[in-house]
């Protein structure tokens, strides 16, 4: 029995309660610690940074889901870890301005925390969808659980920045204990019972972790991937550090106006999933493979028409973002989906494993991505114009998405019917 469309609705609500709670050290806390607090911008985002790093873990956690019997108990304490870290974090936020030392060191433990929060609960929710979605269904449930993601950031970022003014460390803590708080309840009703419906709990499996990773990165078809998923998150993530400062730096926009375009682009992102979850799935147009490409490929001509504009003071960047995030959110879910319909494949009750692999290839390559950019930037302009730095950088990542999508065109096989992607054997 597969898993229904109420199941992978409840198994998205996981996903948009992550969302909320990782939402907050991102946007909430990040702006706390640079504006209120006055800190250097470079301590939260390598506190971000620290989050990422920790989710190289996620093949070991993907690993134990598949060989402790069940999925749900790991959503479930993935989610209580994360939860305690999110609060944490906010707690060190406002021991910060009193004892520096004690509250850096709580925020490295909360952020740690949350990485590997997002890790255990993360990968598992994946491999349970992978391994009890029916392969028809696959683009919508990476769609549907995506875009309650994203919905769940989005939600909790206006909403918790209207409730914090004006702003107290007591009315921090309050609002952040209860969205995490929430997200941990949440997650508790979400998974209820829903592995139970679709499959036997299996037996634990007494394989050493290092014997099944190693099992795993021996397949062809799972290590071509991994090297794909490195390859497109870097592009994917580059831009993430430097586009609202190219704005302001190039184009004159205010703190109001970049802010916008950033909204202007998740907004993007958020109609590219739709647009690919309707299209695979509903309309049946088209294979994962064909739109993990166009998104790789308009994404690369979105960056270059940036880069162009940015050099002859064109006033398109507002509609070129707009592109970009459109053709992010078609190669994103794309490229969920085909994580979710190759997890299968290869020696059998190994999808969490090979789903936590390629987490953590996409969590090292968001990390590595955006760090890069932002530096690259910053050195570039020591030599050249503003502009110039800004466009190499956006043509670099342009270069990486066209090598990504001339790397799935090479390891993907064309799908005749339905949604789900092979890799080409042997490769």
């Amino acid at each position: 029995m597969t898993l229904g469309w109420l199941s992978i609705v409840r198994l998205g609500l996981v996903q948009m309660a992550l969302g909320a709670v990782v939402v907050l050290t991102t946007s909430t806390l990040n702006r706390l610690m640079v504006v209120e607090l006055a800190l250097p911008a470079v301590l939260p985002g390598l506190l971000v940074a620290l989050h990422y790093g920790i989710q190289i873990t996620r093949p070991n956690w993907g690993f134990l889901s598949d060989t402790g019997g069940n999925r749900t108990r790991w959503m479930i304490g993935g989610m209580g870890a994360l939860a305690t870290g999110g609060f944490l974090a906010a707690y060190a936020v406002t021991l910060l301005a009193d004892s520096f030392a004690l509250g850096m060191a709580l925020s490295v433990l909360a952020y740690a925390l949350i990485g590997l929060g997002v890790g255990a609960s993360g990968t598992s929710l994946l491999a349970l969808l992978a391994t009890a979605t029916a392969p028809r269904r696959r683009a919508a449930a990476a769609t549907i659980t995506w875009l309650m993601m994203i919905f769940g950031i989005a939600v909790t970022a206006g909403v918790v920045g209207s409730f914090l003014h004006p702003y107290s460390p007591e009315l921090l803590l309050e609002i952040v204990g209860i969205v995490t708080g929430g997200a941990f309840l949440l997650t508790i009703l979400a998974t209820w019972g829903v592995e139970r419906g679709v499959q036997a709990v299996r037996e634990p499996d007494p394989m050493p972790f290092r014997q099944g990773l190693a099992e795993v990165w021996a397949e062809p078809r799972a290590r071509a991937f991994t090297i794909f998923v490195f390859l497109s998150m870097t592009a994917y993530f580059m831009q993430e550090l430097i586009l609202e400062p190219y704005a302001g730096l190039v184009f004159a926009f205010t703190p109001g106006q970049s802010t916008s375009l950033s909204g202007a682009q998740n907004g993007g992102v958020f109609v590219g999933m739709l647009l690919v979850g309707i299209a695979a799935t509903g309309l049946k147009l088209g294979a994962l493979r064909t739109w993990v490409i166009a998104g790789c490929l308009g994404s690369a001509a979105s960056l270059i028409i940036i880069t162009v504009i940015g050099q002859t003071g064109t006033p398109l960047l507002l509609p070129a973002t707009v592109a970009l995030g459109l053709f992010n959110g078609v190669f994103a879910v794309a490229a969920i989906g085909s994580m979710m319909a190759l997890a299968g494949e290869g020696r059998g009750e190994r999808e969490g494993t090979r789903m936590g692999l390629w987490g953590a290839a996409q969590a090292v390559a968001a990390g590595f991505g955006g760090l890069v950019g932002a530096a690259a930037v910053d050195v570039l302009r020591l030599f050249t114009g503003t502009a110039t730095a800004f466009g190499a950088v956006f043509l670099v990542e342009a270069a990486l998405f066209a090598a990504s999508a001339l790397m799935a065109a090479r390891i993907m096989e064309r799908a005749p019917r339905g949604p789900s992607p092979t890799l080409v054997p042997g490769e």
